[in-house]
């Protein structure tokens, strides 16, 4: 396989190879140890700016961006929607022009316009990293999730996995079934039919199968993967309430007697806890919530890596660059320096 990344910017999984999918997967495996130092920071990105532009509330999305950010020695910037110069009038391009005088390396952008990514790639010098835009794609989500997928199953290529919820509204969605697809995974799909349309296969991937009834998509699943009900996007009652929602669509202890063996349960959260899952599946041995929420950091420090690095950065990052005795060597340089200091005083 190609090592060669060849990527501006990271709008949709859609765009992406299967090569390409598979390097940033290899590339944030090897960022995942970072994490469980003492030290949990690498130069990788020394002297570059990530500023991160969420015109949506999010907790988990922009926290891991802003951390991976600065685990990599880069300058985090964090920019308030509410309390910028969009609240006064100014378009998306006039920020993005503001923002590109800045001279940054990357912008992170959440929107709750499908395309508004797209838009600031065509504005902007800076790498964009697509952080979900409306219900369009969440690219770094279904990365994040495939790479908990390859940590528990240790493949993608043809597993079942089942989708369950509402499809309509989900970038998530939307985004793992590119993926999924892309990486020889098989892909179901359930929900209200008002939330999983009859054209949804055939607008979005062949060989996507659709089911009325949630346990008809479990059915020997290797990944059963919860979405959240995505209220804020929902104009129209597409079904009669949240307790109705839950009965019929909710994930209980019962439906994973139907998955394999040795299922895994997935969330991109935040949960609805009682409405798409009990709290007896969300905290059982069985779900990888958190796991996910762990390697949305590693996924997020790949990104940034291949996408804000130094011109040319094709390769996954050395072992040297992140590595202990590296740390150790800047620890001692520092100790020096300050001998050198209490000497000359």
């Amino acid at each position: 396989m190609s090592t060669d990344f060849n990527l501006k910017h990271l709008l949709g999984i859609r765009e992406l190879s299967a090569d390409q999918i598979v390097h940033l997967l290899d590339t944030a495996e090897t960022f995942r140890d970072v994490s469980k130092r003492e030290i949990k920071k690498v130069p990788a990105l020394r002297g570059r700016t990530v500023i991160n532009l969420f015109f949506e509330a999010s907790t988990r999305t922009r926290t891991s961006f802003e951390i991976a950010a600065k685990r990599l020695s880069a300058d985090a910037v964090n920019i308030s929607v509410s309390t910028s110069s969009v609240s006064k009038g100014e378009t998306l391009l006039d920020t993005a022009r503001n923002l590109q005088a800045m001279s940054p390396d990357c912008i992170v952008i959440r929107h709750s316009s499908a395309g508004a990514p797209y838009h600031l790639a065509r504005a902007c010098s800076a790498a964009i990293v697509n952080a979900g835009d409306g219900a369009h794609e969440h690219p770094t989500q279904a990365l994040l999730d495939a790479l908990t997928i390859r940590e528990h199953k240790g493949r993608l290529h043809g597993l079942r996995v089942a989708i369950i919820g509402d499809i309509l509204h989900s970038r998530v969605a939307r985004s793992n079934i590119y993926l999924l697809s892309k990486l020889g995974a098989s892909v179901s799909v359930a929900g209200p039919g008002t939330l999983v349309p009859a054209e949804f296969a055939g607008l979005i991937e062949q060989g996507v199968r659709l089911e009325r009834r949630i346990e008809d998509a479990i059915v020997d699943a290797d990944v059963v993967m919860i979405l959240r009900m995505q209220r804020e996007r929902q104009t129209d009652a597409f079904f009669p309430s949240m307790r109705e929602y839950a009965v019929h669509y909710g994930l209980h202890l019962n439906h994973l007697s139907l998955a394999a063996p040795d299922a895994i349960v997935m969330h991109p959260g935040p949960m609805n806890r009682g409405v798409e899952v009990s709290s007896e599946v969300a905290d059982g041995g069985r779900s990888l919530i958190l796991d996910q929420v762990t390697n949305g950091v590693a996924v997020r420090m790949a990104v940034l890596y291949l996408l804000a690095g130094a011109p040319g950065i094709t390769e996954k990052p050395e072992r040297q660059d992140v590595s202990d005795s590296t740390l150790r060597n800047g620890t001692v340089k520092k100790q020096r320096r300050k001998r050198s200091l209490r000497e000359d005083q």
